[in-house]
């Protein structure tokens, strides 16, 4: 089990370079873990969710996702409550206080999950969430330590450097642990190092000789990897040539979910695309995406507080693109409905009024991988539905994408400004997204594959492994 010292350090990204590590060596491996909080996530072969992180890391072990590598998936709806997805499948909402009541039964999933997987494969790889650390969770704690304590689990403990203090961290998270966690660790390994590693020698030896447990390598800071982050925003790592032709900006929603719908953009050499936050300036653009979220009414509003609507319609008015997906598909229709307060207070809200259509948020979700094509753009699309709301008004018998099993998705506006889909992966086919770019303005876009270049950023990152780590000695702590 890979645990960190914070959330961040790096654990998703040893897991995933680990994994392909092993699966390069001829290891039957999954990925694993117990408990994730993102609004990020991936449908899976068998028609689940989980956290787009654990998507990763599966196809880094050469196998497909499934719901058992994150049976419990926490999906925030506010600051203190979410969503409850267990085994793939939405079950209820519940604040801070009842989910920790229903944590023993989240272990139970938890646990029936592991026992499948590993009775399938030579390897489990576990990741934590957060840190150990967090003393207030460690009553019924079915993420970090309580997993591991549960299935008798040795540990690696990772921290992130370029944060500063890391042996502090080390220590205060030893500090934090009962004898018989602290003896569970094995070692640790540093993450995003910069810098001359002669100076850090030193450090690693006081660590070896104070905590008796050894260092199993120091991690370089590996720039311009294309990997799905787990749930926060990453800071653009990819250089772009000089003259990038066409700009996109996003607003980043309080609950924007899925953002990863727009890493193939990040990653094109064309495109700059820039993600605006609370209080920032919103800059003039060629394409403005409004993303996926999980209060649709309470992003909307957000988004009206911070002068988006006002700005969206002088973006149209200058001849400007338009697109909205999943929960910003449905903030571009006129009404959104919330009868049963799936979303917070019952009732409905106005909204942008740019397509004519109406949507009213169900209990039961859509999930599944969907593909088609685009509407009068003649290009091959693929992606997944993950989405609560149901849409219905004059707008959608103009559809933005013919999918494959007959059904029409979507809205395109008479005058070919404004895109609504409810597909996630929207740009990740090239095909796909040399259309869109070109509908929105750039002329001879380059076609990019990213799936190309997220399993091109695996294989990197398990070179740095095997180049930076004892992986022979990490191997045998962990037999």
């Amino acid at each position: 089990m890979v645990q960190g010292t914070t959330s961040d350090a790096g654990k998703s990204t040893l897991v995933a370079g680990l994994c392909r590590v092993l699966h390069r060596r001829g290891v039957r491996v999954a990925p694993f873990k117990p408990q994730n909080m993102a609004l990020n996530s991936a449908v899976t072969e068998d028609g689940g969710e989980i956290g787009r992180a654990q998507a990763l890391q599966a196809q880094a072990a050469g196998i497909a996702p499934h719901t058992d590598m994150n049976p419990v998936l926490l999906k925030p709806s506010s600051d203190t409550g979410a969503q409850i997805v267990i085994h793939g499948r939405a079950r209820t909402d519940m604040d801070a206080r009842a989910y920790h009541e229903y944590k023993p039964r989240a272990m139970a999933a938890v646990l029936e999950s592991y026992r499948r997987l590993r009775a399938q494969y030579d390897c489990v790889l576990v990741e934590g969430a957060g840190s150990p650390a967090e003393v207030n969770l460690r009553e019924r704690d079915i993420a970090n330590m309580g997993f591991a304590e549960a299935v008798d689990c040795p540990v690696v403990l990772i921290a992130d450097i370029d944060r500063g203090g890391v042996f502090a961290h080390f220590l205060g998270t030893l500090e934090c642990l009962s004898p018989s966690e602290r003896s569970r660790i094995r070692g640790f390994v540093i993450n995003r190092f910069r810098g001359d590693l002669a100076l850090l020698e030193p450090g690693l030896a006081w660590l070896e000789d104070k905590t008796g447990k050894p260092v199993f390598g120091v991690l370089p800071w590996l720039h311009g990897l294309h990997l799905d982050a787990e749930d926060a925003i990453q800071p653009q790592q990819v250089e772009k040539a000089r003259g990038a032709r066409l700009r996109a900006i996003v607003p980043v929603l309080p609950r924007i979910s899925n953002h990863t719908d727009f890493d193939a953009l990040r990653a094109h050499p064309q495109v700059e695309l820039d993600f605006i936050g609370p209080g920032m300036r919103i800059p003039p653009a060629d394409l403005i995406v409004l993303p996926g979220s999980k209060s649709v009414r309470a992003d909307l509003d957000w988004l009206r507080r911070e002068g988006w609507e006002t700005e969206i319609r002088r973006h149209l008015r200058y001849g400007g693109k338009l697109i909205g997906i999943c929960g910003g598909m449905q903030m571009l229709g006129t009404r959104v409905h919330d009868p049963l307060g799936l979303e917070g207070t019952a009732g409905s809200l106005p909204c942008l009024g740019l397509l004519d259509f109406e949507t009213t948020l169900d209990a039961e979700k859509r999930l599944g991988r969907a593909g088609g094509h685009l509407c009068g753009l003649h290009a091959r699309v693929s992606g997944y539905e993950i989405h609560m709301g149901i849409s219905a008004g004059p707008a959608l018998a103009r559809p933005a994408v013919r999918l494959d099993d007959g059904r029409r998705d979507g809205a395109l506006s008479e005058d070919g400004q404004v895109l609504a889909t409810y597909l996630h992966g929207l740009f990740d086919e090239p095909e796909a997204c040399s259309a869109l770019l070109s509908w929105a303005g750039l002329a001879r876009p380059v076609a990019t594959d990213y799936a190309a270049l997220r399993e091109a950023s695996i294989e990197r990152l398990a070179d740095a492994l095997a180049q930076h780590l004892s992986i022979e000695r990490l191997l045998a702590e962990l037999r």
